[in-house]
């Protein structure tokens, strides 16, 4: 799970300092996730879920498919 938020965020271009202002948070703090540090708080996950165009379950690990589902 931690490497796919650091690739996602990396094949986004951008830097964990922009994806920590994103969020409302530390770069210090959003490093721990990308290195498995900390876990990651479910409104973390769901925010990172939005932010990248993908799903929960992708960023966990439990599918490949990195569409996400379609919104209710």
């Amino acid at each position: 799970m931690y490497s796919r938020i650091r690739d996602l965020r990396e094949d986004s271009d951008m830097t964990q300092v922009q994806i920590s202002k994103l969020l409302g948070m530390s770069q210090t703090g959003y490093s721990k996730y990308e290195t498995g540090e900390n876990d990651i708080p479910t409104a973390i996950l769901i925010l990172l879920a939005k932010l990248h165009d993908t799903s929960v379950d992708y960023l966990l690990g439990l599918t490949n498919v990195r569409e996400p589902y379609p919104r209710a």
